[in-house]
């Protein structure tokens, strides 16, 4: 897992991809995400994390329906976050931003966007209703992953 306390590189667009992403690309594989993951493998773009984010999908990884899941696609928990140990980078956790989500599952991915003025992926309702609000702190909250990929 890469390790940084200070800002990526500014050169890259930045991503802070929310779980239910991360499980599109590193389980699913869903075929939305393929530009997604050759942009990030090329290193296009710059997805940053931060430690609770690893931990909540170290705890999604858990839950049952999941653990099907990885039983149905011959993976196993520990494949799934050492690719996102992989390709993430891993930054502090950031500050609360001025705008606040219903869901405070997912206020630490705003807090990341904003601090970093990335794009946030994700597939969350709660998120996505926010659109003008981070659109107006410079961070484009999407699910059109191809919208994004350079």
């Amino acid at each position: 897992m890469c390790s940084d306390p200070t800002f990526p590189d500014p050169a890259f667009p930045r991503l802070v991809l929310d779980t239910n992403i991360v499980l599109d690309l590193f389980l699913f594989h869903d075929p939305a995400t393929r530009a997604l993951q050759c942009a990030m493998e090329q290193g296009q773009l710059q997805w940053v994390a931060t430690a609770p984010m690893r931990e909540e999908l170290a705890r999604v990884l858990g839950y049952g329906a999941i653990g099907k899941c990885l039983t149905q696609q011959a993976v196993v928990a520990e494949q799934v976050l050492a690719a996102f140990d992989a390709q993430a980078q891993i930054v502090a956790v950031a500050p609360k931003a001025s705008v606040t989500c219903q869901d405070p599952d997912d206020q630490k991915f705003i807090d990341l966007a904003v601090t970093h003025q990335a794009t946030l992926l994700s597939k969350d309702k709660a998120v996505l209703c926010m659109k003008k609000r981070l659109l107006a702190l410079d961070v484009k909250a999407s699910v059109a992953i191809d919208s994004i990929v350079v």
